[in-house]
């Protein structure tokens, strides 16, 4: 009886996931004759904490320094090297990257939004949620030494548009 130990599993039923090909084996999608559109896609995420740290942030006064400008950086250089991260993105050229955190002091929270935009043949979906996801890594980072039980939470994309399947907004 001889078996083969590198033959590829038989192939899934069509589950509509595009990462996967008819053996069932993972591979970075084939974009090569998708029209070039311009992309834009918006995703935000939360961080909870607790309101004496917030007020640090606020204040300027966190032993690092300025929290929310260094997590405006850090998620855009997140944005940037989302294909580094992510085995299967293709890396794209970002034409757009903008970030902004809101404060909500009675909920003892920052919301991070990012707007990632391109003129290319995939969508800016994955590089938005990196953006808001080192954004809010970032401000935990700063701020562990005073609050370990921070939470990220509701990181989502919010938007996209552009390519064969246009506008997508959350409900």
């Amino acid at each position: 009886m001889t078996t083969q130990k590198n033959s590829p599993p038989p192939a899934p039923p069509d589950t509509g996931l595009t990462h996967f090909d008819a053996g069932g084996q993972a591979h970075m999608v084939d974009v090569g004759e998708k029209k070039e559109t311009h992309r834009v896609a918006i995703a935000s995420g939360t961080i909870r904490m607790k309101p004496e740290t917030l007020a640090l942030i606020q204040s300027g006064s966190a032993k690092k320094g300025d929290v929310l400008g260094v997590a405006r950086i850090a998620a855009i250089m997140g944005a940037k090297r989302t294909s580094d991260l992510i085995p299967l993105c293709h890396p794209l050229a970002l034409t757009r990257v903008a970030v902004d955190f809101e404060v909500d002091a009675a909920q003892s929270i920052v919301t991070c939004r990012a707007r990632i935009e391109t003129y290319g043949k995939t969508g800016v979906e994955m590089e938005a949620l990196t953006a808001v996801q080192v954004g809010l890594l970032t401000i935990y980072d700063m701020c562990k030494a005073v609050d370990r039980g921070m939470v990220m939470t509701d990181v989502r994309v919010l938007e996209k548009r552009g390519g064969k399947s246009g506008e997508w907004t959350t409900e």
